[in-house]
C-alpha cells in the first residue's frame, strides 16, 4: 500500500510518459541510439583498418623509391615485366 499513493499521484503519470515519450517516440529514442552506437563501431573498425593500410602503403612507397632490387621485383611481379631473352610464365590456380 506503500506505492498506492505514488500511483495515484499526476506526476507519476506524467513521469511515466515522458519515460515512454523518451524511449520510443522521440526522435533520439533508444532503439535509435543503439543503431547508430553499432554504425559508429563499424566506422571506428574501418577506420583503423584504412590507418593500417596507409602506413604499408607508406613503408611499400618508400621501400619501392629508395630500393631498386625491391622495385625491380615489384615490377616482375605486379606487371609481369621481363628481361631481354627471358620468359615469364604466368599460372593460374585452377578450380
Amino acid at each position: 500500500m506503500f506505492f498506492k499513493k505514488y500511483i495515484h499521484n499526476r506526476y507519476f503519470y506524467t513521469g511515466l510518459a515522458f519515460i515512454v515519450w523518451m524511449l520510443f517516440f522521440d526522435q533520439e529514442n533508444i532503439i535509435e541510439q543503439i543503431r547508430l552506437s553499432r554504425h559508429l563501431d563499424e566506422l571506428e573498425r574501418q577506420k583503423s583498418f584504412y590507418q593500417e593500410e596507409i602506413t604499408n602503403n607508406k613503408e611499400t612507397i618508400y621501400l619501392l623509391e629508395h630500393d631498386t632490387l625491391r622495385l625491380e621485383q615489384y615490377a616482375r611481379e605486379k606487371y609481369f615485366m621481363k628481361k631481354d631473352g627471358e620468359d615469364v610464365f604466368v599460372l593460374v590456380p585452377g578450380d
